[in-house]
């Protein structure tokens, strides 16, 4: 055999011997109380539910080590509360552990024929027992069984809010069918007609640039069914604007 090659078999051997005795080791090392977690950091949730969430991924995250963070773990940790999306994890060797919650944010209130009230967020996810305090309403018949709207009105209704600038949105008080199409009361503040669900940001931009101008003040309507012409005016009566249920 060539030099070179019983070098190269020496090296192989070496390397192989090697592996079969740390492996062990870094099994070990992997669940050891050496490098077990003892701060858990959380981040990113806010709201209602905020501290049950921290409390659970808390007490799950201090069952790890910094070598062995089980993401799937903290998830079920977290199942039961629908407004955590998903979850970025990152260790601070040799004991601490940051998990940032990617949360989903309610933009509306499903308001049921009983009162009952459900949050909803922008893609339609029922948020069930979280804070519906100070979100636009949203009128169903009744409220969904399952996780998520399915297509309809009533998503639609939810995708006009989710598509509004935030400093608007707080100032709705409910979205509703009409007879100009979707629509929404505002707080201390005129109706707005939007027709149908194309262009939003394009109507919610032609909103903000009039109820911005002065000569708007007063005014009980802005119809932005044509956002590059939006009217606002106080012809049509109030009780026009009856609500219907999505």
């Amino acid at each position: 055999m060539a030099p070179f090659a019983r070098r190269r078999t020496r090296v192989v051997l070496g390397i192989t011997v090697l592996l079969v005795v740390l492996a062990p080791l870094a099994f070990w090392l992997r669940d050891s109380s050496l490098v077990r977690v003892e701060q858990v950091t959380v981040e990113g949730i806010q709201g209602r539910e905020a501290d049950q969430v921290r409390r659970a991924l808390e007490a799950e995250g201090l069952e790890m080590t910094t070598l062995h963070v089980r993401e799937n773990a903290l998830l079920s940790a977290v199942a039961q509360y629908p407004v955590v999306r998903s979850l970025r994890t990152q260790t601070d060797f040799p004991h601490g552990l940051r998990i940032v919650v990617n949360a989903y944010e309610p933009v509306a209130a499903l308001r049921s024929s009983g009162g009952g009230l459900t949050a909803v967020a922008s893609d339609g996810t029922i948020l069930r027992g979280s804070s519906t305090r100070e979100l636009p309403i949203v009128g169903v018949r009744s409220t969904p069984g399952g996780d998520r709207l399915g297509r309809g009105q009533t998503l639609g209704a939810v995708r006009l809010l989710a598509a509004a600038p935030r400093a608007l949105r707080e100032r709705i008080g409910r979205v509703y069918q009409g007879p100009r199409g979707m629509a929404a009361t505002m707080n201390d503040g005129p109706n707005l007609y939007f027709g149908g669900a194309a262009r939003l940001d394009a109507k919610w931009g032609a909103a903000a640039a009039v109820l911005a101008h002065r000569t708007s003040r007063g005014a009980s309507y802005v119809d932005l069914r044509i956002p590059e012409r939006p009217v606002a005016g106080g012809l049509q009566p109030r009780q026009e604007n009856t609500e219907s249920k999505l």
